[in-house]
C-alpha cells in the first residue's frame, strides 16, 4: 500500500525538553480519495533498553523510579517498574545501553544481544525503541547503580518467576520491560540447561 503525503502546516509547538509538533497533512490513498488530518506529534528522539539477566540464579535486573506521566495518568505514587533504558543522544544503541546500565543498575555487563526496535507508541509519538538482553554475574557489578545526579532508582534484582507474576498482577506495567520478560520466557533462554 503506497501513501502519497503532502504537509500543509508543520507548527513546532514547543522545544522545552523534545520537540512537539502540531501537523496538518493530506493522505492521497491508492484510490485517489485524499483525508485531511491535523495531528501532534511529539519527537523525543530514539532510544534502547536492556534486560538483564542470570541464569544460573534465575534472575533478572530492573529498576524503579519516578515517573511523572504514569503519575498524571493516575499510578498513585509515580513509580514505575522498568528496563534500564535511556535516549540515545547521538550515541549507538549498544553504547547506550552498556552506559545505562552502569548507570543505573551498576552492572558493566559484557556481551549485548540486539533483538529489534519498535515504536512504542506511534500514533504521536516519533521514538523508535532499540531491545538488548545481556547476561550478568556479580562479578560484572561496578558500582550500586542508582542513576546520575537528578535520578533516584532503586535497582531491583528478582528471581525471573517473581518478575512473571508482577507482570500478571500488574506491578509490572512498563511495556519494555514486558516485552523483555516474555522474550526471555519464550525463547527459553531462562530454562535451557547452565
Amino acid at each position: 500500500m503506497s501513501l502519497n503525503i503532502n504537509v500543509i502546516k508543520d507548527k513546532i509547538l514547543s522545544e522545552n525538553w523534545f520537540v512537539l509538533r502540531n501537523m496538518t497533512y493530506e493522505l492521497t490513498r491508492s484510490d485517489g480519495s485524499v483525508v485531511r488530518h491535523k495531528r501532534e506529534v511529539y519527537d523525543r528522539g530514539n532510544g534502547a533498553t536492556i534486560m538483564l539477566y542470570n541464569r544460573r540464579k534465575q534472575s533478572v535486573v530492573l529498576v524503579r523510579q519516578f515517573r511523572v506521566a504514569t503519575w498524571v495518568n493516575g499510578n498513585e505514587d509515580g513509580m514505575l517498574i522498568e528496563t534500564c533504558a535511556g535516549l540515545l543522544d547521538n550515541d549507538e544503541p549498544e553504547v547506550c545501553v552498556r552506559k545505562e546500565a552502569i548507570e543505573e543498575t551498576g552492572f558493566e555487563v559484557g556481551e549485548v544481544r540486539k533483538l529489534f526496535e519498535l515504536y512504542m507508541s506511534p500514533g504521536g509519538v516519533t521514538e523508535l525503541i532499540h531491545f538488548f538482553i545481556a547476561e550478568y554475574s556479580d562479578a560484572q557489578r561496578a558500582n550500586d547503580g542508582g542513576g546520575v545526579d537528578d535520578e533516584e532508582i532503586d535497582v531491583l534484582e528478582l528471581p525471573f518467576s517473581q518478575a512473571l507474576e508482577m507482570v500478571a498482577n500488574g506491578e509490572i506495567r512498563d511495556g519494555k520491560a514486558v516485552i523483555l520478560l516474555q522474550y526471555l520466557q519464550t525463547s527459553g533462554l531462562m530454562t535451557r540447561d547452565i
